[in-house]
């Protein structure tokens, strides 16, 4: 059927508005549950310090003379521990006129890039939570890094072949070894041992594949989705065990291959400086201002918590 002559048609007339969606939409993962969960505390200088303590060994032969004088037991001194302070930065710079114009999906733009730069600061800190990384004191050229909570555990782990343990202060990395399939025994391992050290385990953070792989475990009790909570979003799985329950946490932002069972009160997120908006200096026409936050981790005993590591992904 053809076209009757004449007829105008969107393919030649002109004025158009552009049928342009008022949102702007963005799927980026940026959940925190690890930063989320944790305790939050001030810091007071670029070295964090705290201390642990540990009670003599029980005895079954603590007995004592009728009339006998009390003569002290020995005591031993706590351990001092510590990590440095890291600085996380984004900076946005918007042109006067581009926060000007009319937009789609925001009114001012630098509003708009400060919430986005907000967010990649968050997974940006939630990812070194989780890594391997050793603490760096820094320099006048080299800037200082957070200890990750992976170079801190080393009492309860479980490595495959050619893995090694870091330091246990966050000065050494751990060392990665061949990779071996997550099964239920491992997870079973990993708590006995942390509940033998006094530890109280009670979230396992793993990455998407082992998430699956523990919802297989037949030790897993209950699903379900708090909505309620809105600190934590994903999906938690409760895995009951002998020596108590363990919400099972999904991470985008763990290393895959690790399985991180951790105890909430053990773990805190220490602050020297809150996350701030700095006005920069204006260049010319252009608006300048810096997000920055200043932190660190503070893994007050490792003994309560556990490492699973050199885990399968694929």
């Amino acid at each position: 059927m053809a076209l009757p002559i004449n007829t105008q048609t969107t393919y030649a007339s002109v004025g158009q508005r552009e049928d342009l969606v008022n949102v702007i939409y963005d799927v980026s993962p940026w959940e925190t549950p690890m930063l989320s969960s944790m305790a939050n505390v001030n810091a007071s200088g670029v070295l964090h310090e705290w201390q642990a303590d540990s009670l003599a060994a029980p005895s079954a032969t603590n007995w004592a003379l009728e009339g006998d004088n009390a003569t002290a037991d020995a005591s031993g001194a706590t351990a001092r521990l510590n990590n440095y302070t890291g600085i996380t930065t984004k900076t946005a710079s918007v042109t006067g006129t581009q926060d000007a114009v009319n937009k789609a999906g925001r009114d001012k733009e630098m509003a708009y890039q400060l919430i986005k730069r907000g967010k990649e600061i968050k997974t940006d800190i939630e990812t070194a939570l989780f890594n391997n990384n050793a603490k760096n004191a820094g320099a006048a050229s080299t800037p200082r890094q957070v200890g990750g909570i992976e170079t801190y555990i080393v009492t309860n782990t479980i490595v495959g072949v050619g893995g090694a343990d870091g330091g246990g202060n966050g000065t050494t990395a751990r060392t990665d070894g061949a990779a071996v399939a997550f099964t239920e025994a491992m997870l079973l391992d990993a708590h006995q041992s942390a509940w033998d050290n006094g530890g109280n385990p009670d979230k396992l953070f793993v990455g998407s594949f082992n998430k699956r792989t523990a919802s297989g475990f037949t030790g897993i009790a209950t699903k379900y989705k708090d909505v309620a909570d809105k600190k934590t979003i994903a999906s938690v799985d409760i895995f009951v065990s002998d020596f108590g329950e363990i919400k099972i946490i999904p991470s985008r932002h763990i290393r895959s291959r690790t399985a991180l069972l951790l105890q909430s009160d053990q773990c805190a997120f220490a602050t020297l400086r809150n996350m701030e908006t700095i006005q920069l200096a204006r260049q010319g026409d252009s608006d300048n201002k810096e997000l920055l936050c200043e932190w660190t981790l503070e893994i007050r005993d490792e003994t309560a918590c556990a490492l699973i590591a050199d885990l399968t992904v694929v």
